[in-house]
């Protein structure tokens, strides 16, 4: 199979198609902007458990496709680290620490990722893999009153999110050379966020209200929106990826600690759908291609739990 990317997206060979099982009754369009085949073809997979003991939510990133990396926090408040490496899953492997939140986790790049976590001293701490081996943790400062969330519109371009001790959320970013400070992003929040980008200088910022509900905010480039309500009745934060240009598909538990599920097509935003399971966590979620999303979530068991859109 013959396989290009190009901003993000995947552009396949007639023959790729092919091999994906892909017929010509499936192939919506041709996208010129892009040089895209965009098909219809997908559906939601069971839950899966890939085991472990995690006493926190779970992260995941994804660096290269058909590529996942999970990040939890395990019985020993230590983060821990499983990955699906195309064919099949590794076992649990521990990268120390002392966290006292979710970790959150992107990738900016071939073989890199980044993680986040909050510390005993409710500062915002950083670990990353470049490509060879683990760094240790740094502190990048902060009083945060919830897990860290992550984005990266660019190569070498991070920007972190988190809930400070004013209940707003707070942002600080990674411009390829040296940390910014933190700005309040305003709002009053009750969960971890939530962030996303699905473009060159665009992210999506998720999180719960006071009203239970989910709000959005976005950086288009120039300026930061304001809030709005997008709806709902959460009982966790939620989780949001997205595998094409103005695609965004999100993720909350309900009150019937089911998995939700609601997304934006690029012109609208659906209604809430359920995904099913019991979850006792914030759902994290990430897409390695096109048309295709793996969301995780802790069980009733405290193991890893595994859903797939494709």
């Amino acid at each position: 199979m013959t396989w290009i990317k190009r901003r993000n997206f995947l552009q396949f060979t007639g023959s790729a198609l092919a091999s994906l099982g892909i017929s010509q009754l499936d192939i919506l369009r041709q996208d010129n902007n892009y040089g895209r085949v965009l098909a219809q073809t997908g559906k939601w997979s069971g839950w899966e458990s890939l085991g472990g003991g995690l006493s926190s939510g779970p992260a995941v990133a994804s660096w290269g496709y058909n590529r996942l990396d999970c990040f939890v926090r395990g019985t020993d408040n230590a983060m821990w680290h499983k990955w699906w490496n195309g064919s099949q899953w590794s076992g649990w492997e521990s990268l120390g620490g002392v966290i006292t939140s979710d970790p959150d986790a992107v990738s900016w790049g071939y073989n890199r990722i980044d993680c986040f976590a909050r510390g005993t001293d409710n500062a915002m701490w950083h670990k990353w893999w470049d490509g060879s081996q683990w760094s240790g943790w740094e502190s990048l400062g902060g009083g945060l009153s919830s897990g860290p969330a992550v984005a990266s519109w660019s190569e070498n371009r991070l920007d972190c999110f988190v809930r400070g001790t004013d209940r707003a959320m707070w942002h600080k970013w990674w411009d390829g050379s040296q940390w910014s400070g933190w700005e309040s992003l305003g709002g009053v929040i009750t969960s971890d966020p939530a962030a996303v980008s699905w473009g060159y200088n665009r992210i999506d910022c998720f999180a719960r209200g006071t009203d239970n509900a989910m709000w959005h905010k976005w950086w288009d480039g120039s300026q930061w929106s304001g809030w709005e309500s997008l709806g709902g009745v959460l009982s966790s934060g939620p989780a949001v990826a997205s595998w094409s240009e103005n695609r965004l598909d999100c993720f909350v538990r309900g009150t019937d600690r089911a998995m939700w599920h609601k997304w934006w097509n690029g012109s609208q935003w659906s209604g809430w759908e359920s995904l099913g399971g019991v979850i006792t966590s914030d759902p994290a979620a990430v897409s390695w291609g096109y048309n295709r999303i793996d969301c995780f979530a802790r069980g009733t068991d405290n193991a890893l739990w595994h859903k797939w859109w494709g």
